[in-house]
């Protein structure tokens, strides 16, 4: 089993994710991606609600990955991006809204970063599989703030 941060850069996808609890993958992105049994923490980028002055890149989410990623019968789309892959999953919790981990505050103590002053690069993609002490100390962060997917749902509706 693996561990990999979902990167998830505008709150309609984030609901998209969060109510269907499903996850599509852009076209062009065929490696890396995660596997069915392999555990998700979802993460919300600066710009997710559309206020990157307020919002900071947090960690709110943990979810496992509940079917293999295949292709779309019907692709998924969001502005002008179609996501042509995706597989299910099972949100185990989320943080309230606008709470979390703050990614950046971990950084200069993740494997996954090798150079603190550029981690920010590593995270223009949407899955990035994470070295095992990485995950452990995420979810050790993280595990206290979840509640239950049915309690918050609501805040990350539109």
């Amino acid at each position: 089993m693996a561990t990999h941060l979902i990167i998830i850069g505008d709150r309609e996808p984030l609901a998209w994710v969060l109510e269907n609890q499903r996850m599509a993958f852009p076209a062009k992105r065929t490696t890396g991606l995660p596997e069915k049994g392999d555990e998700i923490l979802l993460y919300t980028t600066r710009g997710c609600f559309r206020n990157p002055g307020r919002d900071r890149g947090r960690v709110m989410g943990l979810a496992t990955v509940t079917s293999e990623v295949v292709a779309l019968p019907d692709p998924v789309s969001f502005g002008d991006r179609a996501f042509t892959s995706g597989c299910t999953l099972q949100v185990h919790g989320l943080t309230p809204c606008h709470e979390g981990v703050i990614l950046a505050d971990l950084v200069p103590q993740l494997q996954v970063f090798p150079d603190p002053k550029t981690w920010s690069v590593r995270m223009r993609r949407a899955s990035l599989k994470l070295p095992e002490p990485d995950a452990d100390l995420l979810r050790r962060e993280l595990q206290p703030m979840l509640q239950t997917r049915t309690a918050i749902l609501g805040q990350y509706a539109l």
